[in-house]
């Protein structure tokens, strides 16, 4: 049997601070799903490749690109770093119809309504599906804070690939079924803000992976 190959894809956990809780943004995806059918997860998807493409309306902040390019390989590249972010904001626009960049007056047939802002972009972790699965990623896991992006954290709307979706404290989410990688990322997030609430853009990322029937976890 031929191995499957984890390709690239960015998932977003977008902040709400503006109550006396942080919370983050989940959906259920959809029973049609054959990756992860019924959970609930943070808004993300593969990287297209047009996501190298997309003109963006703000960078990468440099020492989140610094971080993100650990361990990525001889072929990483500034457009691959930058498509990783696009691909998290483009996500988080067609799962929850939340905007994050500068809108366009006359978008081409098929390309994003906007451009992606990407400086507020903070990278938290990163995780490789292990093999043996129906699906395999090499997920980068971002955060951003809704009131620094300027989203109004009412104004997220379900989609056919996120359903219902919701609001939860970083600190509590019992009830709320998700896969075990996704605890995990909630786990690191919780961590993070108990060092430092503002979540430093260079701060270090674990890297999750599976190696001969081992689970990892390195620092990026």
């Amino acid at each position: 049997m031929t191995a499957i190959r984890p390709v690239d894809a960015a998932s977003i956990l977008l902040l709400d601070r503006s109550g006396g809780s942080i919370r983050v943004l989940v959906g259920r995806r959809s029973s049609k799903h054959v990756f992860m059918p019924d959970l609930y997860v943070f808004p993300g998807g593969r990287r297209d490749a047009g996501d190298r493409l997309v003109p963006v309306a703000g960078s990468l902040n440099p020492l989140a690109r610094e971080r993100l390019a650990m361990r990525a390989g001889s072929r990483c590249s500034d457009s691959r770093l930058r498509a990783l972010g696009v691909a998290a904001l483009r996500e988080l626009h067609e799962e929850a119809g939340i905007t994050v960049g500068a809108p366009l007056a006359e978008p081409g047939e098929g390309a994003l309504s906007f451009r992606p802002d990407l400086s507020s972009l903070r990278f938290l972790a990163r995780a490789i599906t292990p093999a043996g699965m129906v699906r395999r990623f090499d997920t980068r896991f971002f955060t951003l804070f809704a009131d620094e992006a300027g989203v109004d954290p009412s104004g997220a709307t379900a989609s056919h690939e996120l359903e219902d979706l919701r609001w939860v404290d970083i600190f509590d989410h019992k009830g709320i079924q998700m896969p075990d990688i996704t605890v995990l990322i909630l786990e690191e997030l919780q961590k993070s803000i108990q060092e430092d609430e503002s979540l430093p853009f260079g701060r270090t990322a674990p890297l999750y992976y599976a190696r001969r029937g081992r689970f990892h976890r390195d620092l990026l």
